[in-house]
């Protein structure tokens, strides 16, 4: 205690100059408008830019409860263009929505976990499962386009076998015309899947757009795939195989949607009774 006391008295003048000083300033800005506004301003430039710091330290942090809002919003609007209905009221449980009519489709979002894009037969894990209501066969995709199909569940996880792999195939078309053909891909390029089977006669030019056909029970129709590359005539002459550059970065996947079609087992049903 003695010691503070002795550096007071050491640095009294420079206390009293500080003193005095601090006394002039305030007594200028309060008898001086042009001051006094000037003090003012700069005042509300620092606050103001400590506040923005604040919120923007705020804002970061907040991201990822952001991304989660965007991603149910996502899904939500993602139903509803598949169904082309109106949602129920607000008392849908969060984890999915289901809307009336007669496409019946399901959105549920996921997260990737695991990821590969390097080898002839790719997969992707997610973090949903048979708990989650997950199940083999369903359609995968992101914002941007298609991801690939269900392959495998646990309980709270999936593999979906990814459009980068030699054995998945899905129903395309030509967003411009009605030809549709199979998905595939060679193995070559992370960025380039092919659609077979396109029949010579359809008209085709670089850069149109592909889809998904809706010819099957796992994609509805009208999810984007990518554009066409460039194109040239199998063995035969008779199709085209067609180089489509995907719309998704398979290479750089976040947040994923699945989709349950829950006509499907009526569907199969009809048609295995018409097979036999």
């Amino acid at each position: 205690m003695q010691n503070i006391v002795n550096f007071f008295l050491k640095n009294r003048f420079f206390f009293l100059f500080l003193v005095l000083l601090s006394l002039s300033f305030f007594l200028t800005v309060q008898s001086h408008n042009y001051h006094s506004s000037k003090f003012i301003n700069s005042a509300n430039w620092v606050t103001g830019g400590i506040y923005k710091a604040s919120s923007g330290i705020s804002d970061y942090f907040g991201l990822r409860t952001h991304n989660v809002q965007l991603v149910e919003e996502n899904k939500r609007l993602r139903t509803l263009l598949f169904n082309n209905r109106l949602p129920y009221p607000d008392s849908i449980p969060p984890d999915s929505l289901l809307l009336r009519g007669n496409q019946g489709y399901i959105v549920r979002n996921a997260s990737v976990i695991k990821n590969s894009y390097n080898t002839p037969k790719n997969y992707v894990t997610i973090d949903r499962g048979e708990n989650d209501g997950i199940a083999q066969d369903m359609g995968v995709i992101t914002s941007r386009g298609i991801v690939g199909i269900i392959d495998n569940t646990s309980g709270n996880y999936a593999t979906v076998q990814s459009v980068l792999n030699t054995l998945t195939r899905i129903n395309a078309q030509l967003k411009n015309t009605n030809h549709f053909g199979s998905l595939q891909w060679d193995g070559r390029s992370e960025r380039t899947v092919q659609l077979v089977d396109i029949s010579r006669i359809a008209p085709l030019k670089e850069g149109d757009t592909v889809i998904t056909g809706g010819m099957s029970t796992i994609f509805p129709k009208g999810i984007p795939i990518g554009t066409i590359e460039n194109y040239h005539l199998d063995i035969s002459e008779n199709y085209y195989i067609i180089n489509v550059a995907l719309f998704n970065d398979m290479t750089n996947l976040g947040h994923v949607y699945i989709i349950e079609n829950t006509n499907k087992e009526e569907i199969m049903e009809l048609e295995h009774s018409v097979n036999e």
